[in-house]
């Protein structure tokens, strides 16, 4: 949390003068101007003899400010890329500018719009149809609600396309959905709706379009990304990495650009996959990966999504854990989320993962590039489908990318 710092103008003019942080208190105003600020720091911008207000103040505080700190209009003092005539409300705090976030809950305006507290925290309740194809609304659906463009200093979404597992182009649009759950027991995460990705058809049972994920073939075929498949550690001596060939592949790309004041970033993921329990340590295996550019120091060749042991999620990942208890390529599982969120979604008897979360730091104000990716190795039938939600940038700094079950 950040403490709103007041501004308090020094030898106020006509025009914008230099300001300097304290912990609380309130500004001096210039004559015929609007005030334009809120709770914290705001700046007068309009009028004859504008000048600085502050009000309140004394509501937290980053901890970061620079020493002595003064500003004037055309002066980046906190260092973040804005100067008050460009919209920065508090040039003596690099957590508050036009590209921030606003932090849920603070009582703080981050972002320099006047509004405590508005960030979208979702935006998804106007996607009524399973089958929408525009990628940015796959976006909105996982809590992505922001977008900017290249030449702008926002944060957001630039770019969004759904792809191959390599990136290239030519999917087919049964392997993606936005589904507003998966069977009766699994439901979004935020919002209303949920981003489904499949090696076979992004549906549920009761969803217009839906196959069986025992054999579908959606027709495409592709590559793996350079480094996959990884053979896993959990199945000593099965070698899947020889064949790059991918069946059925499906992602979605995004470029974002990151929040000024963010640090790191968080999703949630549910994979399920009717590999299992024949194909459990078999050369036929299904991928899940996340690949973040530029990657985490830790991130094997780029995928942010794994298990403990860092194998990639696939059917001989170590979070299977919803299935029924059982021995399946000489490997014991035994299932302790039961088999509840396998029933009404066409892998009864088979299994998945449970909610998991995967959390990957981010460079503030840079730009970076998430491919979700699917896929099935070895031939086309035996489906996988991952869904995904919630995704939400953090302040929290975090050493590297991890994934973690979600506690029940």
């Amino acid at each position: 949390m950040h403490r709103a710092i007041g501004l308090i103008c020094v030898g106020c003019g006509v025009a914008l003068a230099a300001c300097s942080s304290t912990g609380g208190g309130s500004g001096i105003q210039g004559s015929g101007g609007a005030n334009v600020g809120g709770n914290g720091a705001g700046i007068n911008t309009g009028g004859s003899g504008a000048g600085i207000i502050g009000v309140g103040g004394g509501n937290g505080g980053s901890g970061n400010l620079p020493a002595n700190c003064t500003s004037g209009p055309n002066d980046d003092s906190d260092g973040d890329g804005y100067t008050m005539s460009s919209g920065d409300c508090n040039d003596c705090d690099a957590n508050a500018n036009p590209g921030a976030y606003d932090v849920p809950g603070n009582n703080v305006d981050e972002d320099c719009n006047n509004a405590i507290d508005d960030t979208m925290a979702t935006c998804d309740n106007l996607i009524t149809d399973v089958a929408v194809t525009n990628p940015q609304e796959a976006a909105r659906a996982i809590g992505l609600c922001n977008f900017t463009t290249p030449g702008e200093k926002n944060w957001g979404v630039i770019d969004a396309k759904y792809v191959k597992a390599d990136g290239t182009g030519g999917i087919n649009d049964i392997s993606h959905g936005m589904l507003a759950a998966f069977g009766p027991n699994v439901a979004p995460q935020e919002g209303t709706r949920l981003l489904a990705l499949s090696s076979g058809a992004a549906r549920q049972p009761s969803d217009p379009g839906f196959q069986s994920p025992g054999g579908y073939d959606t027709g495409v075929n592709g590559f793996a990304p350079a480094g996959f498949p990884k053979d896993s550690s959990q199945c000593p001596g099965t070698n899947t990495s020889s064949d790059k060939t991918t069946y059925n592949p499906v992602g979605l790309e995004l470029k974002i650009r990151v929040p000024t004041n963010a640090k790191s970033f968080k999703f949630l993921f549910n994979f399920y996959t009717f590999e299992f329990p024949v194909f459990v340590c078999d050369i036929y295996n299904d991928f899940f990966i996340a690949l973040q550019n530029p990657a985490p120091p830790n991130a094997v060749d780029s995928n942010i999504s794994f298990d403990i042991q860092g194998n990639p999620v696939s059917v001989n990942n170590g979070f299977l854990e919803v299935c029924s208890p059982q021995n399946a390529g000489g490997k014991n599982f035994p299932c302790s989320l039961g088999s509840a969120q396998l029933q009404g979604t066409g892998f009864e008897g088979h299994a998945a993962t449970g909610w998991l979360e995967t959390v990957s730091p981010v460079t503030p104000g840079s730009e970076i590039t998430l491919r979700f990716a699917i896929w099935d190795m070895g031939d086309e039938i035996l489906d996988s489908t991952v869904l995904i939600d919630k995704f939400v940038f953090s302040a929290d700094e975090a050493t590297g990318s991890s994934t973690t079950p979600v506690p029940r």
